[in-house]
């Protein structure tokens, strides 16, 4: 049996309501955050952990919001995964306190990586919207 895929046409009412839809919205809700992570890495670790803080719950609340707002799949799930992501960095930068910034950068990275790999999969198996 064929899998059933959730097409949405652009005149959907999910899709005018998705911020994603709009550079604007998008940038606001996800791209200036998003630019904290590397921005971050040049200021002090302390500094660092607090701005990586913010933008993970700037960009987790962005997706929770978006995901009620228009029923986007990817939402529903990277929402509470950039806030789970709150809890390392805040270890790395206050129990931890790496100075250096190599943990950093493979934090960020597996930041990124698995809001990515959480977007396709979830899309991929459930459709755009849901």
């Amino acid at each position: 049996m064929l899998p059933v895929l959730n097409v949405v046409t652009s005149s959907s009412p999910s899709v005018s309501r998705d911020w994603l839809g709009s550079w604007r919205s998008s940038t606001l809700a996800w791209w200036i955050p998003l630019a904290g992570l590397p921005a971050g890495l040049l200021a002090p670790v302390p500094l660092r952990a607090a701005v990586w803080s913010v933008a993970l719950l700037w960009m987790g609340l962005a997706c929770i919001l978006n995901s009620r707002r228009c029923g986007r799949t990817h939402c529903r799930y990277t929402g509470p995964y950039y806030l789970s992501m709150i809890v390392p960095v805040l270890v790395i930068g206050f129990v931890v306190r790496s100075d250096g910034i190599l943990p950093w950068i493979i934090l960020g990275t597996g930041i990124v990586a698995g809001g990515k790999l959480i977007w396709w999969a979830t899309e991929r198996a459930w459709g755009r919207f849901s």
